[in-house]
């Protein structure tokens, strides 16, 4: 294994394939992650509906342990999560579930977009003193394909992560007159969407952490935006199982003055994708043309 040989004296490296049996495997790395202190424990799904077979560590120990008996864990849940067309089975890690689970930071909910961004996440998991479960979305599938997701060396090296990503693209802040705040991988379909139109006045805003919400960092950067009317969250889970029904909540404490909030998210549904890969790029295209659309209402 390359990573057990990176320096002369560096921590130990193991890789354990787990049998497909979620409720077990993740109760035991709940467990290794309360007693070890010192190791960054992570367990990942093949897919992020896994989870749901292991719900009831998640409800029972992993968001409520240290509320009830004081066990801290810094157990990393990785869970790739993302509509790809491939069903629901394969594209729903519940995020709207974890967050209604948040209260008194009790643990962390992210949705990195770059490489960049998931490694400092992680060196930050690793070594961080207040120990706390760590739920990340991960579209890994679609982010290892996207050119445009990939970080340089110098970006891992000088960075650090950061839980609001502003818009580097736009040129004159004060023509921005709408936002568009997303997660994850949404955020490259909606900024192809937005450049190809030629919009100079529309600026696409990731929020990478939404649980603890970042709300001072996304009132900085909405700050830049002298001219902003409009603010849209855009998601491309259903209106039911995605973050719009937590986020929006959040988003009022920090909304500018005279500036209007609204939402685009898929129908809700109870499954939350579908399996057909044509009607989901359908329902992708112009979920990105309504959140474009909806900016300029």
């Amino acid at each position: 294994m390359p990573l057990s040989g990176i320096a002369a004296r560096q921590g130990r490296f193991d890789i354990v394939n787990s049998p497909l049996t979620e409720e077990a495997v993740l109760g035991f790395e709940y467990g290794y992650s309360v007693q070890t202190k010192t190791t960054m424990t992570v367990w990942e799904a093949q897919y992020g509906d896994f989870v749901n077979g292991a719900q009831v560590f998640i409800d029972q120990y992993i968001a409520a342990g240290e509320f009830k008996w004081g066990y801290d864990s810094a157990l990393a849940v990785l869970l790739p999560h993302g509509h790809e067309g491939v069903g629901p089975e394969h594209s729903s890690g519940y995020l709207g579930r974890f967050l209604q689970l948040c209260a008194d930071e009790n643990m962390r909910i992210v949705v990195p977009s770059t490489s960049a961004q998931w490694f400092h996440l992680l060196r930050q998991q690793a070594t961080t003193e207040r120990r706390t479960p760590l739920i990340v979305m991960s579209p890994k599938s679609k982010l290892y394909g996207n050119v445009a997701s990939h970080s340089t060396l110098r970006e891992m090296i000088d960075g650090a992560f950061q839980c609001v990503l502003g818009d580097e693209r736009i040129a004159d802040a004060s023509a921005v007159e709408r936002v568009v705040l997303c997660s994850g991988k949404f955020y490259y379909e909606l900024r192809d969407a937005r450049d190809g139109s030629g919009d100079e006045s529309t600026a696409i805003i990731r929020i990478e952490q939404l649980y603890p919400f970042p709300h001072d960092p996304l009132r900085r950067v909405l700050a830049r935006f002298t001219s902003l009317r409009s603010i849209v969250w855009a998601q491309e889970e259903d209106r039911n199982q995605g973050a719009w029904r937590f986020v929006r909540d959040e988003l009022e404490t920090v909304l500018p003055a005279d500036c209007a909030l609204r939402d685009v998210c898929r129908t809700a549904t109870p499954a939350g994708a579908h399996s057909s890969v044509a009607a989901h790029r359908r329902e992708q295209a112009q979920l990105g043309a309504t959140a474009l659309a909806a900016a300029e209402l």
